[in-house]
């Protein structure tokens, strides 16, 4: 009972704090690409979508006063296995909260999303990126129209990465050609795990192979994150607030800079 009591405070608490922000003047949509897998490829070994990278980002997104849509290959529900952990407060207080998660489980669909109404793509991680996202056509075009159309931010985090290692401009070179790129490195892939043998490819290697930089922290866990212009990516999702941040200091800076022109 005191359980369920709690639940609904604090459920009460993050609702009441939204509807704040929302009330405020928005500066502007952000596009949160996620998953639908619920295995590694063909596999039966479960995975998911990251909640730790969902919910830091995101709070540092509204806090800012931008508005956060939720895009999957599919529409629909997300599948978080066993990436929600109910010991961090952040992660339990919007778990707890009934609306965000319906939101999680009515994600928009590629020809639900008009790329012209943003201002930011932010690619979630958890192992499910390796597989939903990477070849998607439709996906890529919007992540570039609102990138080269729009004067975007494309950003991404762990092994959301993956997500814009195949991406192209419009004249045909791969967007991280010549930058710095950050992801979960091959150092660190527990490549002695079943589901290691299910990716289709090693982050760090495609990103090289397509003429980036890749770079990563020997800590490990930590807020490791490069900016490299429009192009912000972050290592593991510790890194997932800090990615956020600087999402939020570049659009802030091409705002100043648009109203000094």
């Amino acid at each position: 009972m005191k359980f369920k009591i709690l639940s609904i405070i604090l459920s009460f608490s993050l609702g009441l704090s939204n509807q704040v922000h929302s009330e405020q003047e928005s500066k502007g949509n952000i596009l949160f690409i996620m998953y639908n897998a619920k295995t590694y490829g063909d596999s039966d070994i479960e995975t998911g979508t990251s909640f730790t990278e969902i919910v830091y980002a995101y709070d540092v997104f509204v806090k800012h006063n931008y508005k956060v849509d939720f895009l999957t290959p599919d529409g629909g529900s997300i599948h978080l296995g066993d990436y929600y952990k109910a010991k961090y407060p952040l992660q339990y207080r919007y778990f707890s909260d009934s609306g965000f998660m319906i939101r999680l489980k009515t994600t928009l669909k590629p020809s639900e999303v008009n790329p012209k109404t943003y201002k930011a793509v932010y690619y979630v991680g958890g192992r499910a990126a390796m597989h939903d996202v990477p070849d998607n056509e439709v996906i890529q075009n919007i992540a570039m129209a609102i990138y080269e159309k729009k004067n975007g931010v494309i950003s991404a985090v762990y092994h959301g990465t993956a997500g814009i290692v195949n991406l192209k401009t419009n004249n045909g070179d791969f967007l991280i050609n010549g930058k710095k790129v950050n992801g979960y490195p091959d150092a660190f892939e527990r490549k002695e795990k079943p589901y290691y043998e299910e990716f289709p490819f090693s982050i760090e290697k495609k990103v090289n192979q397509h003429g980036g930089h890749f770079t990563y922290s020997a800590n490990g866990w930590d807020s490791y994150a490069i900016a490299e212009n429009r192009l912000i990516t972050g290592q593991a999702p510790t890194a997932s607030a800090k990615v956020a941040v600087l999402v939020v200091a570049k659009l802030q800076k091409n705002q100043n800079q648009s109203k000094n022109n």
